[in-house]
């Protein structure tokens, strides 16, 4: 893929913040009734709607999505109902982080590092959370303008690196991006920065990783032994951040490094019951609310339950990340979607769960198994027993649909499913 890009409305080599639209002091009033009548009526005490006037006052401001409306009619009390496609955002802004990761009036470029899409089925029977890795060469299609909405909208861009998107257009053109190449329609969409990950690892009571060999990186003052850590707070932030001391020290061995932690937190999140536990959903709602910039969409706090309470019951072994599938360019200054990217885009639009190539954790930025994790033993083959010949149905003209299937990956797509614990691998280069 060749990179062009056509004359944009706005520059996008220069950084820019999105301006954010006024909300009435009326609609914030309405929005944090509703929440309380909405919790009160579920829980049927006045803590909870103290709760609720709590979470309300969290808020950051939001941001609408263009295709928000699909969600009419969704229930928010339980478990959504159907499938959710929901992306994660991390930018590498340093505006009002403080002076901890460089200085935020000289390093303020608005890069979305970690592009994440989080797919639950319908059924809530799998899901799988697809990591896009920062450099791949995407096509941008048209968006509109975030600091002039109702003017022209920024051309259409070709071929440019994915982490640039974030600052050309904003998270709605994040968004708009991720379903062009995946063709899902995605209503729900939050952006973090470093300390809103530091505040949302403590909200869960920190996170257990796995590691192979003693990592060390500078550049994220990450100085870990091998063995096994419970992180939190800016431990598991640099522990996230972390290119430098893992795998092939690319962005790939970063993926791998943060598939390790999410892995964790699932196992986590549904074996201790807290995706059973409203007060421990409450907590972690409130954690997001106060350090994420949601869309619209996300920001009704039953709503984001009833998310979370959609993989309470999800076979672990059902929940795959997936580093979507890429070759470096000519130059190596980059990377590109390879063939296997059309596997995981039709696993995603027919709601197919996929199954790994054991093969696929040889890669040289992958993370390695776990020493420690149980053997899992051969099955013992019983003696084939005789039975009695069954008659066949008679055919008719409207057989039954088959069930749908799961996608087999060819050993160039790697992740890991929420059932392994696998330790990262530090970069020896």
């Amino acid at each position: 893929m060749r990179p062009t890009t056509r004359r944009a409305a706005k520059s996008p080599s220069v950084a820019r913040h999105g301006r954010l639209g006024r909300h009435s002091a009326w609609k914030t009033a309405a929005k944090a009734v509703a929440s309380v009548v909405a919790v009160a009526l579920v829980s049927g005490s006045a803590v909870a709607a103290y709760a609720a006037f709590d979470l309300a006052s969290s808020l950051k401001p939001t941001i609408t999505l263009d295709n928000e409306a699909v969600l009419d009619g969704v229930p928010d009390v339980g478990a959504i109902e159907g499938g959710v496609n929901l992306l994660v955002i991390g930018s590498d802004s340093r505006e009002g982080q403080g002076d901890a990761f460089g200085d935020p009036d000289e390093e303020t470029a608005v890069l979305n590092d970690v592009t994440m899409l989080m797919h639950i089925a319908e059924d809530h029977s799998h899901a799988s959370v697809i990591s896009f890795p920062r450099d791949m060469l995407v096509d941008v299609p048209a968006c509109t303008d975030p600091e002039d909405p109702a003017g022209d909208p920024l051309y259409e861009q070709y071929g440019v690196k994915m982490n640039s998107v974030l600052d050309y257009g904003g998270m709605p053109c994040v968004v708009k991006t991720v379903e062009q190449i995946t063709g899902l329609t995605i209503p729900f969409a939050g952006t973090v920065q470093f300390l809103g990950v530091a505040g949302l690892s403590e909200a869960v009571g920190g996170v257990e990783v796995c590691v192979a060999e003693p990592i060390v990186d500078e550049h994220t003052d990450l100085n870990l032994s091998a063995g096994t850590h419970s992180l939190r707070g800016m431990d598991a932030l640099q522990f996230l951040r972390t290119r430098h001391g893992v795998g092939d020290g690319s962005d790939l061995g970063r993926i791998s490094n943060q598939q390790v932690f999410l892995s964790s937190l699932t196992r986590k999140l549904q074996n201790g019951g807290t995706l059973g536990d409203p007060v421990a959903l409450y907590s972690i709602a409130k954690a997001a609310l106060s350090n994420m910039q949601l869309s619209s969409s996300l920001v009704d706090a039953t709503r984001m339950v009833s998310i979370a309470k959609a993989l309470k019951d999800t076979d672990l072994s059902k929940i795959a990340f997936i580093q979507y599938p890429t070759g470096y360019t000519d130059d190596g200054g980059a990377v590109v979607p390879s063939e296997s990217a059309l596997l995981i885009n039709t696993a995603l639009q027919e709601d197919l769960p996929v199954i790994f190539d054991p093969a696929a954790g040889e890669a040289s930025f992958a993370s390695a198994a776990d020493p420690n994790a149980p053997v899992e033993e051969a099955p013992v083959e019983e003696a084939p027993v005789e039975e009695a010949p069954v008659e066949e149905a008679p055919a008719t003209d409207s057989p039954a649909a088959p069930a749908p299937t799961a996608e087999a990956l060819p050993s160039d797509v790697t992740g890991q499913t929420a059932a392994e614990t696998r330790c990262s691998v530090a970069n020896d280069g």
